[in-house]
């Protein structure tokens, strides 16, 4: 991750920021316009597919301009998705609506599994999931999915935002492609919008012309922050993983807290897998406060260090109430199938020292 590569004209260190829309040809034929193509951005495609094991892939202005993207590429009017309930809100609504009305057969899986296996079908042609469910944690055994998906010669997409390629490479466990919120662990500083998928080349290819034409392509400034990011990643998940275990720990063991999501903890209904395809259980844990939607809130009004906002994978440590954030756009129906409940709040840990975490968490309590 902290490998660079050696700019050939100077030299330098860090690899550079080709801030530039355009390039001289015929030398700069390979590029042409920076929407297309860009060195800077190319580097970023490059490192996060070879931390990835990948052989290829690209980047993007955010997230959800890296998951319309693709969708969009490997799927047309006819086709058949496989998506589980418990996906990212915008993603679960994209598929939902979006796909639907374009005339894609949406098929939803209820969290799990066992439930996202025995809902691949014959017709299935692409699978899309979690490695690790946002917010309610669960751990998907890519594994057993990519088996099914083979068997049944469906594309498998895994969002690996959560885990991180510290934690599990999802391709390495039989996805076709995987892709991340670069925005969160990967930049990991709160200050940087992006998306990157890598995967089977021929698949990738596919998206990255997708790419080009809907014009989702990552600012050069961008991808240098995000290769950035990329140095300090195993340092900090190291550090994060270690924290949310501990605090995942003293949060089930805190009388005013009903029920803790954490992969980490035998309570969780994924742990065994969890141990088996997880190298990390990931810096985020959610929780269910006792009470309602107003007494979560007030929880998070009381705060100082901790910051309520609607992102995560950051140094610094933040929280959410999916129900009025993250997740806003389901109705109570769609949250209640995800898993997610008015009480449910989602942190987000940080560099912080844990006894700072803790302290803030308990007085707010």
């Amino acid at each position: 991750m902290v490998n660079e590569s050696i700019d050939p004209e100077t030299g330098a260190l860090t690899y550079p920021i080709y801030q530039t829309s355009a390039y001289l040809l015929p030398k700069g034929e390979r590029y042409r316009y920076t929407r297309e193509s860009n060195p800077t951005v190319e580097e970023l495609s490059r490192k996060v597919s070879l931390i990835e094991g990948c052989p290829s892939g690209s980047s993007f202005s955010s997230g959800m301009g890296a998951i319309t993207s693709t969708l969009l590429s490997l799927l047309e009017p006819g086709s058949n998705l496989l998506v589980a309930s418990d996906i990212f809100a915008r993603s679960f609504r994209f598929a939902s609506e979006f796909l639907s009305r374009w005339g894609v057969n949406v098929t939803v899986a209820e969290p799990g599994t066992e439930n996202i296996v025995s809902a691949i079908g014959g017709r299935t042609d692409l699978i899309f999931l979690e490695g690790l469910s946002n917010p309610t944690l669960r751990v998907n055994d890519i594994r057993e999915i990519s088996r099914a998906a083979k068997e049944n010669d469906s594309a498998l997409l895994v969002d690996s935002t959560f885990t991180t390629p510290v934690n599990q490479k999802p391709y390495l466990l039989g996805a076709d492609l995987v892709v991340h919120s670069a925005s969160k662990f990967l930049a990991g500083h709160n200050d940087v919008i992006a998306g990157v998928v890598s995967g089977r080349s021929e698949l990738v290819e596919k998206v990255d012309v997708m790419r080009r034409t809907m014009g989702s392509s990552l600012d050069p400034h961008a991808a240098f922050l995000v290769l950035r990011g990329l140095k300090t990643l195993r340092v900090r998940m190291d550090a994060i993983n270690k924290t949310a275990m501990e605090i995942a720990k003293y949060l089930e063991e805190n009388q005013k807290i009903s029920r803790v999501y954490y992969p980490g903890l035998k309570s969780h209904p994924d742990h065994d897998v969890a141990q088996q395809i997880l190298d990390g259980f990931g810096g985020v844990v959610s929780f269910d406060i006792k009470g309602g939607s107003k007494d979560a809130l007030e929880f998070l009004s009381k705060l100082k260090l901790v910051m309520p906002a609607n992102t995560l994978g950051g140094v610094n440590s933040t929280i959410s109430h999916p129900k009025t954030m993250s997740h806003r756009g389901l109705n109570d129906q769609e949250r209640a199938r995800a898993g997610i409940n008015e009480s449910m709040l989602r942190l987000s840990v940080g560099l912080e020292h844990y006894e700072d975490i803790v302290s803030d968490l308990t007085c707010a309590l």
